[in-house]
C-alpha cells in the first residue's frame, strides 16, 4: 500500500526532508508576517461588515455610532499587540498562551486556553473560506450555487499546500497577503484624496437603499446592548493575534525579537485598515442588514431573496475606484484569495499547539511528529477534517459561523494575560537590578490592563452572542477539555503500569518452561519453515496444532505428516462450528491455566505478498488470531514471514525505481583518460 501511496505523494507534497534541514524552513520576517497575521489582516473584509450589519437592527441612525466601535477595538487590539510583545519576550519557546497560563495558572487554566484556542483555530478556517467563497460568489455565481463543496474544495488545496511545509506555504501565501494590504492601503489613499481633496461625491451601489429597523427607536439599555453586540463583532479583526506567540519557534533568529517587530507591524497595518474601510464605509453611505432580503428597500420596495448582498469592503471599492475597473477587481481577486489563505494562521498554529500538547500528553502522540516536510502533518490534517465538518453543518455560511468566534479567542486572551501578571510578579518577589524592575513593572502594567479590557470583552461576547451560536464554540471547548483529560489520564495510567519497578517482578523473574506451539493449516514450505525456526529455538516443549474443520482435509494432513516422519507431535483440535479463532485461543488458555509460571510461544506462518491487493486474498485467518492473542497474559507471538515471488518481483521494481535517473538528472563531467600502464621490461 505505501508503494502505491508513494509516488502521488511525493507529486502532491514534495520530497521528504532530512530532519537536519528544519533550521532552512525558519521564517524571515518579511514570510512570517503572512504566515501568522494573514487572519488578522484580512479580518478587515468581514469586521467593518459584521458591525454594520448589527447596527442596521436600528436602522441607519445607528450608523453614526460605527466610528466610536472602531475607536474601541483600535484600543483594544493596540492593548493586545502591546500584551503579546511581553510575552513573546519572556515564552520564546512557542507555548505561547498555552504555556503562560499553565506555567502561572496552573494545568487546568492552561488546558482551557487550550480549548478555546484549539475550537478558534477550527473556526479560523471555517469563517476565512467561507467569507472568500461569498466574496468570490459576487463575481462568480457558480461558487454561490455551490458554496459548501467550493468551501471544502479550497480547505483540500490549502491543507495540501500547508503539507508541502511552513516555508514553502509561506512563499505561495506572501503575494497575495501584500497585494490586498497594498490594494486596500491604495483604496484608502485615494478615496481621502478623492473626497477630501477633490470633493467627488462617492456612493456605494446600496447608497439609495434603505434600512427597514427591526427595532426602530431603541434608546436606553437595549441601545447599549445593540452597541455591545456590534463592537464585540468588531472584535472579529483580533483573531489570530494570539498565533504569533504561539509561533515564534518558527521565526529566524533573534526569534523573540523577529516576532515582536512582527507583531507591532501586524498591528499597526490591521488598524490603519479596519478605520479606513469603516470611514470609507460611512463616506458612500454603505447599507447592509442581517436580513436584505426583507429589511433592504430599493425604491419602496424589499430587494426579495434573489438579492445578493456583497461585502462592504467591495461596495467601497466600487464607490472608490469604480464597479468593474482594474483596481477594482484587482482588489476583488486579492480579496477572495486573502481569506482563502487567511485560514493558514490556523494552520501553523493548530499543529504547532498540538505539537505542545502532545508532548505534555494531552492529546495522541502522533501529533507530536513532524511529517515527510517537517510540517505537523497529523495535526494539518485533523484541522483540515474538522473545519470541513463545521463548513458542511453550516452550509459554509460566515454569517451564522461567525457568531460562534470570537469567544475562544477571548478566553486564551484573558487567561494568558492574566498569567503574564502573576509572572512578573512572580520575578520581580526576587529580582534586584533596579533597571530589571522597572522593566518589568512597565510590563506588568501593560500585561494587567490587556487582562482588565480582555476580560471585560469576554463577558461582552458572552452576554451579546451566547444565544446567536456562541454556546456551540463553549461547547466545543468542553469536549476538548474532557477529551484532552481523558488522554492525560490514560497516558499517566499507562506510564505508572508500566514503570520498571526496583526490585525484582514476575515480568523479571524467567518463566519456568516454554511450550511452543506452530500453527499448522496444509504441510507446505511456509510451514516447514515455521516448525524449523521453532526448532532453533530454547522451548522445553514444541507441537504443531490445527483445527479441524473439514474432516477430509483433517485426513490429508494427518496422512502427509505421518509419510513425511516429520518429528514434531501433530495436536488436531476439532471445530464444530468451523471457527479457527476460539479453539486455538482456548486451548492457549488451557495451558496457561494448567501451569501459570510458563510461557506459551505461537508461532505463525504468513505469506509475504507484492501487491497491496494481494492482502486481501492472505492472512486474515493470521491478523484476527494475533489480534486475539495479545490480549492473553502470558503468550509471546511470533511471525514466521515466507515471502512469494510477487515479494521478490516488488523488490527488484523497488531496486530499479531508485536505481533509475531521469536523462540529464545525473550531471556527468569530462571523462578521464587513463594513464597506461608501464611495459615490464625483460
Amino acid at each position: 500500500m505505501s508503494k502505491l501511496t508513494d509516488v502521488p505523494k511525493r507529486i502532491l507534497i514534495g520530497r521528504a526532508l532530512r530532519s537536519d534541514k528544519l533550521g532552512e524552513t525558519l521564517l524571515p520576517k518579511r514570510i512570517a508576517l503572512p504566515v501568522f497575521a494573514s487572519d488578522p489582516l484580512s479580518s478587515v473584509a468581514y469586521a467593518p461588515g459584521e458591525v454594520l450589519l448589527v447596527l442596521s437592527i436600528a436602522g441607519v441612525s445607528a450608523y453614526h455610532f460605527s466610528p466610536w466601535i472602531a475607536v474601541a477595538v483600535v484600543v483594544l487590539m493596540f492593548t493586545v499587540v502591546a500584551s503579546y510583545r511581553q510575552n513573546v519576550h519572556a515564552y520564546p519557546s512557542g507555548g505561547g498562551d498555552y504555556e503562560v497560563a499553565n506555567t502561572n495558572l496552573g494545568p487546568k487554566a492552561g488546558l482551557t486556553v487550550a480549548s478555546a484556542l484549539l475550537v478558534d483555530y477550527i473556526l479560523t478556517v471555517a469563517v476565512s473560506i467561507s467569507s472568500g467563497i461569498e466574496n468570490l460568489g459576487s463575481a462568480v455565481p457558480f461558487v454561490v450555487e455551490h458554496k459548501v463543496l467550493c468551501a471544502i474544495g479550497v480547505i483540500v488545496l490549502l491543507t495540501l499546500m500547508n503539507l508541502r511545509g511552513v516555508k514553502e506555504s509561506g512563499k505561495l501565501f506572501a503575494i497575495p497577503t501584500y497585494v490586498f494590504v497594498a490594494g486596500v492601503f491604495i483604496m484608502i489613499t485615494w478615496g481621502a484624496f478623492r473626497g477630501l481633496v477633490l470633493g467627488d461625491d462617492m456612493r456605494a451601489p446600496t447608497a439609495s437603499y434603505e434600512i427597514k429597523p427591526e427595532h426602530q427607536g431603541l434608546a436606553g439599555f437595549a441601545l447599549v446592548f445593540l452597541l455591545l453586540r456590534a463592537f464585540s463583532s468588531g472584535c472579529a479583526a483580533l483573531t489570530g493575534v494570539e498565533a504569533i506567540s504561539n509561533g515564534v519557534p518558527a521565526f529566524r533568529k533573534p526569534k523573540s525579537k523577529n516576532a515582536a517587530t512582527t507583531l507591532a507591524l501586524m498591528g499597526g497595518l490591521a488598524v490603519t485598515m479596519f478605520c479606513g474601510i469603516i470611514g470609507l464605509a460611512m463616506a458612500t453611505d454603505v447599507k447592509m442588514a442581517e436580513n436584505p432580503a426583507k429589511d433592504l428597500i430599493h425604491n419602496g420596495v424589499a430587494v426579495g431573496e434573489k438579492y445578493v448582498q456583497d461585502p462592504v469592503i467591495s461596495q467601497v471599492a466600487a464607490a472608490v475606484f469604480g464597479d468593474g475597473t482594474f483596481f477594482f477587481v484587482l482588489l476583488a481577486a486579492a480579496t477572495a484569495l486573502v481569506l482563502f489563505l487567511a485560514a493558514n494562521t490556523a494552520y501553523n498554529g493548530f499543529p504547532l499547539l498540538g505539537s505542545i500538547l502532545a508532548q505534555d500528553r494531552y492529546l495522541p502522540r502522533q501529533l507530536h511528529t513532524r511529517g515527510d516536510r517537517l510540517a505537523f502533518s497529523n495535526g494539518i490534517v485533523l484541522l483540515a477534517g474538522a473545519a470541513v465538518l463545521l463548513v458542511w453543518i453550516y452550509g459554509a455560511d460566515s454569517t451564522k459561523l461567525i457568531q460562534l468566534y470570537i469567544v475562544g479567542v477571548f478566553v486564551s486572551f484573558t487567561l494568558s494575560q492574566i498569567g503574564m501578571v502573576r509572572h512578573w510578579n512572580r520575578h520581580l518577589a526576587t529580582e534586584k537590578d533596579q533597571a530589571k524592575r522597572r522593566r518589568m513593572v512597565r510590563s506588568r502594567a501593560i500585561n494587567t490592563f490587556g487582562a482588565f479590557f480582555t476580560g471585560l470583552v469576554l463577558v461582552v461576547v458572552l452576554a451579546t452572542k451566547f444565544t446567536h451560536g456562541a454556546w456551540v464554540a463553549l461547547l466545543g471547548m468542553v469536549i476538548f477539555y474532557g477529551t484532552m483529560t481523558a488522554i492525560r489520564k490514560h497516558y499517566d495510567r499507562v506510564a505508572e503500569e508500566i514503570a520498571a519497578p526496583d526490585g525484582p517482578s514476575d515480568d523479571s523473574i524467567r518463566p519456568s518452561r516454554v511450550h511452543s506451539i506452530v500453527l499448522v493449516s496444509k504441510v507446505h514450505k511456509p510451514t516447514l519453515r515455521a516448525l524449523a525456526y521453532a526448532k532453533l529455538m530454547r522451548t522445553d516443549k514444541l507441537e504443531a496444532l490445527s483445527i479441524s474443520v473439514d474432516p477430509a482435509e483433517t485426513k490429508v494432513l494427518r496422512d502427509e505428516w505421518e509419510r513425511r516422519g516429520i518429528n514434531v507431535p501433530l495436536k488436531i483440535l476439532d471445530s464444530p462450528y468451523r471457527e479457527v479463532t476460539r479453539p486455538v485461543i482456548e486451548y492457549v488458555k488451557s495451558l496457561r491455566k494448567e501451569s501459570p509460571r510458563d510461557a506459551v510461544s505461537v508461532y505463525i506462518p504468513e505469506y509475504v505478498v507484492g501487491h497491496w491487493y494481494e492482502h486481501l486474498l492472505h492472512n486474515q485467518s493470521a491478523l484476527r488470531l494475533k489480534g486475539r492473542l495479545l490480549f492473553t497474559p502470558g503468550v509471546m507471538v511470533t511471525s514466521v514471514p515466507y515471502q512469494l515471488e510477487s515479494s521478490e518481483a516488488a523488490k527488484k521494481r523497488a531496486r530499479k525505481r531508485a536505481e533509475w535517473n531521469a536523462p540529464g538528472a545525473v550531471r556527468r563531467g569530462p571523462v578521464e583518460k587513463r594513464h597506461k600502464e608501464p611495459a615490464s621490461k625483460h
